[in-house]
Parts: C-alpha cells; sequence; structure tokens
C-alpha cells in the first residue's frame, strides 16, 4: 500500500472522528466512469432524458446531489448496471476491476466526501479472480469493506464460494456488504443467518435490510425476518435503502427501544442513482421530527417511550453509526496508523 493510500485512510478516519456528531453520511450510492459506458448502456444514456432503472450519475453528479440534498459524505461502490458482463471471466475481472479503480481515484481526491468501498462477484470473474480483486481493494487499494451482490449477479448468499471469500476479508480485518433483499431467491434470512454466525467477530453489512427491488407484499416477510435477526446477531449492520418507509420506521424504533449495541447498527442511505437523495434524506429528516414529536406518534411505542427519541438518536441513524463503524474498522485493520 502506498503513501499515498495510508494519508488518505488517516486522513478521512480523523476526520470521521472529529465530525461524526453532525455528519449526514449516505451509506449506499453508485457513483460511475461516464467515460467507460458502451454498447447498449452508453447509446440508452444518450438516447433518453428521462430516467431508467439505475441510470448513471458521475462522481460529480453525486457531489451536486449530496450539496442539494444536505449530504456530508456518502460510501460508494460501482454501480453493477453500468458494468456489462460477457461469457469471458478474464474479462469481467478487467471490466469490474476499471469499476473499482474509478471508486479509488474518486474516493483519494475527495477523502472528506467520499468513502471508497469494493465489488468482487464469485460468478461472473470465477472464485480465482474475485479473491484476486479482494486483495488488490484491501492490499493496495486501502478499501475497509468489499460488497458482493447475489441478487443481480445471481449466486447464493451462503455458497461456499462466498463462505470462501468472507474468509478472506475476515482475515484481512475488513468488513463484507452484501446486498441483501427480497427482490430473488439468493438472499434470504437464513443464508445472512449463516454468515453471521460462521463469522462473528466479522462485522457484515446487509444493504437494503431486507428491502432492494421486491414489491411490497413480497418484501413483508424479509423485512419482520431481517428485525428479528439483526436483534440476534451483534456483528450485522444494516443500511437502510430501496425499502418501504414504514418498515424502515418501524426498524428504527425498534432498535432504538432495544439499546446497545443494536441502536448502533443501522444507517440511512438513498442507493443513487436508483433512489434520489434529496427525496430520501428530506423523508429521513421528517421522519425523525415525527419520531421526536412522540406524543402525536401513531405508533405507541414511541408516544410510550418520549425520551429515546432525541437529537442523538437521529444523528446515530443519519451519519454517526457509519462514522464509528468505519473508524472502529479502520483501527482494527492498521493499528499502527493510530497509536497515538
Amino acid at each position: 500500500m502506498n503513501a499515498d493510500v495510508i494519508e488518505r485512510i488517516v486522513r478521512q478516519v480523523n476526520f470521521l472522528t472529529k465530525n461524526k456528531n453532525h455528519l449526514t453520511i449516505d451509506a449506499d450510492t453508485h457513483p460511475t466512469d461516464l467515460e467507460l459506458l458502451s454498447g447498449s448502456i452508453l447509446d440508452k444514456y444518450n438516447r433518453t432524458p428521462n430516467y431508467y432503472h439505475g441510470r448513471p450519475i458521475s462522481g460529480d453528479d453525486l457531489l451536486r446531489e449530496m450539496k442539494m440534498a444536505g449530504v456530508d459524505m456518502a460510501l460508494i461502490w460501482q454501480n453493477p448496471a453500468a458494468t456489462p458482463y460477457t461469457t469471458d471471466q478474464n474479462e469481467n475481472y478487467n471490466r469490474l476491476l476499471k469499476a473499482n479503480e474509478y471508486i479509488y481515484k474518486l474516493g483519494q481526491s475527495y477523502p472528506e466526501k467520499f468513502i471508497p468501498a469494493g465489488w468482487t462477484d464469485p460468478k461472473a470473474l470465477g472464485l480465482d479472480n474475485a479473491l484476486k480483486i479482494v486483495d488488490i481493494f484491501m492490499d493496495e487499494f486501502g478499501f475497509l469493506v468489499v460488497k458482493m451482490n447475489p441478487a443481480q449477479n445471481a449466486f447464493p448468499i451462503d455458497s461456499e464460494e462466498v463462505i470462501t471469500i468472507v474468509d478472506k476479508i475476515s482475515k484481512n480485518k475488513g468488513i463484507a456488504a452484501f446486498h441483501y433483499g427480497a427482490d430473488t431467491t439468493y438472499t434470504p434470512a437464513s443464508g445472512l443467518e449463516k454468515i453471521a454466525r460462521s463469522f462473528p467477530d466479522t462485522r457484515i453489512i446487509g444493504i437494503h435490510m431486507g428491502g432492494g427491488g421486491a414489491s411490497y407484499n413480497e418484501g413483508e416477510e424479509l423485512y419482520n425476518q431481517t428485525r428479528e435477526l439483526g436483534l440476534k446477531y451483534p456483528n450485522l449492520f444494516f443500511v437502510q435503502s430501496a425499502k418501504r418507509d414504514t418498515h424502515i420506521e418501524s426498524d428504527f424504533i425498534t432498535y432504538i427501544l432495544e439499546g446497545k449495541p443494536f441502536c448502533k447498527n443501522i444507517a440511512c442511505a438513498s442507493d443513487a442513482p436508483y433512489g434520489r437523495q434529496t427525496w430520501n434524506y428530506g423523508g429521513y429528516r421528517m421522519m425523525f421530527e415525527s419520531l421526536q414529536n412522540s406524543g402525536e406518534h401513531t405508533d405507541k411505542r414511541v408516544r410510550n417511550n418520549p425520551e429515546a427519541f432525541n437529537e442523538d438518536m437521529q444523528q446515530n441513524y443519519m451519519g454517526r453509526n457509519l462514522a464509528e463503524l468505519i473508524i472502529d474498522g479502520y483501527k482494527i485493520k492498521f493499528p499502527q496508523l493510530f497509536e497515538n
């Protein structure tokens, strides 16, 4: 790992430590190097000004949206809709590496705006390439978090290949993240539970907390299973994005009332460009305002526990929980950088 990467990590951790009590951080965003777009993706991007699912945004686009939405920082990873695969696993490796290199460069350029994270895929790349790219993320790029998307990339969340990759991330003192939703059969609650149970000392992030692209009826069962799962495994950390607002609020209420460590294990997010930051963070702020106005709230758990729903609680979910996850993770991975 070169000196520039080490400098970025130290600067970012120090910035988060100093400012975690007031930062708003989006825990799920997908910027894209628009110059890498080609073929049908580029054609569609140029052909229509209308939104379509996964329409790519650049790092500059994301910075503009963050300013409008009052978001100070964002965790970033590549956009799978903008990284088309072929039948050649080595070519897929090269394409995914390029997409991750853009994330790396954004993180290096904006350490007080972007928290860069990696993305691997044991199916499209093959296990050997998927492990190889993880080594690059963690040993060269300085990424703490590495994500997999079992849903869109069509592999079981608890497959032997995934277990092998999480084991590598764990031994490298990193954090494993997953797209975790009801949009496919590849990410059931039992699968995430197997991961959490198999790696009790490793932080595991469940992006969408059971949401994702599922319809509301399809998602209902997994939403409830996941809410309970997180209370069973404190190493699970959930990111709220692409999910029905009423269930997000119910998650917040449940975990607040359960107290630590569970109230520290959720963060707000937008899933940009799949969701707009302005819309999501406007909604989060009004949701928390309604919780703080506990006497008028429709949920009796809120009315009966007014002292629990305060500005400190709001800051946990809006930024501090994720900041502390990253701070603690980097200090565990690189203790020599933070001895003083």
